[in-house]
């Protein structure tokens, strides 16, 4: 998925456009979460369809012959000899092979592993409920089935964006140590009650949108977005100020992609603009801006405490440790100035 553009990028503002059953694919999780959050599905909406769950385990660290397994599940049509397979490395969650048989990948199926222990960070049952509402409004890829420890997805074609894409307005809406425990109990505490002041919406995030998980079909023209795993109704802002933070890239962090003051501005001119349908006030847009970067403090004090705890179970090839401390240290850096950041009269 992660090739270079082969075309212009596309001149939308919007990132995302439109378009034997499983006993965890139920739609009850939505229902109650929409309702607690003051959400409501809207009239008619379309509901998903009950998923195959097999009763196969995939080893971490021998994924093909699992995979082949599930294939022949998915595929019967396909012959053993011919199916290929490509592993993606990009994840620093779960393991990910594609299998197809034609070389344009027009039919591939995609098996994602889960990550040792990441049950103690993820709900999957949830993770399976939100792909199927996804799919239902036409913002995900078919999911094909579950098994013991993964899922099998539609590949979607095109390019997983990277840290030097994401800055492009034309994609703007397409698309040291570690504290001591007292100390992230006290900066908790304050996040709680600073942000709870707030007032910023409850809406259903993404919640991970990191470069890649954004994928952008240069032949249709339109953006679509991956991996649900940590979707669900959470704060608009944490969403936005989330992906935000993910412009510093994953691998090689730099913090001197963080969109400045204009690039937001924009970027949530073009957003605030696409969920009301008409024009926006500078007010409204200065107000999302305050709690986006507010928020954002929320974002790095989260994924800090999910490496900290991948660090201790995760058998991916990643400096889990090395990453918490640096989020943790972006956040106590900027802290201060956006602590100081007041919303317009």
């Amino acid at each position: 998925m992660a090739v270079p553009p082969s075309a212009p990028l596309p001149c939308s503002p919007f990132y995302l456009r439109r378009q034997a059953p499983c006993p965890q694919c139920s739609w009850g999780m939505e229902e109650k979460t929409a309702a607690s959050a003051g959400c409501r599905e809207p009239p008619g909406a379309p509901r998903a369809a009950a998923v195959p769950c097999f009763g196969i385990s995939v080893d971490q660290d021998d994924i093909l012959p699992g995979a082949l397994r599930l294939i022949q599940e998915l595929r019967p049509h396909w012959k053993p000899e011919q199916v290929r397979t490509k592993r993606f490395t990009d994840g620093i969650t779960n393991k990910l092979v594609a299998c197809y048989v034609e070389e344009d990948m027009r039919d591939c199926v995609l098996v994602r592993v889960y990550g040792e222990r990441t049950e103690l960070l993820v709900d999957r049952e949830n993770e399976v409920r939100n792909f199927q509402l996804l799919r239902a409004h036409g913002c995900a890829p078919k999911l094909y089935c579950t098994f013991q420890n993964g899922l099998c997805y539609e590949y979607m074609r095109g390019m997983a964006l990277g840290p030097e894409h994401i800055r492009e307005p034309r994609l703007f809406s397409l698309s040291a140590d570690v504290p001591q425990v007292e100390v992230l109990e006290q900066e908790l505490a304050w996040l709680k009650e600073h942000l709870s002041q707030l007032d910023s919406p409850v809406v259903f995030c993404h919640n991970d949108l990191l470069c890649k998980n954004i994928i952008y079909d240069s032949t249709k023209g339109h953006v679509r977005f991956i991996d649900y795993e940590y979707a669900g109704y959470n704060y608009q802002a944490f969403d936005i100020g989330n992906h935000f933070n993910e412009f510093a890239g994953v691998n090689e962090v730099d913090y001197c992609r963080y969109p400045g003051r204009d690039t937001q501005l924009r970027w949530l001119r073009y957003y605030l603009q696409a969920q009301k349908g008409m024009a926006v006030t500078p007010r409204e847009v200065e107000r999302l801006y305050v709690q986006v970067n507010k928020f954002a403090l929320a974002s790095h004090f989260f994924w800090a405490l999910w490496a900290l705890i991948q660090s201790q179970f995760s058998t991916i090839d990643f400096d889990f440790l090395r990453y918490a401390v640096i989020r943790f240290h972006q956040y106590f850096k900027v802290k201060p100035q956006v602590s100081a950041l007041e919303m317009p009269k």
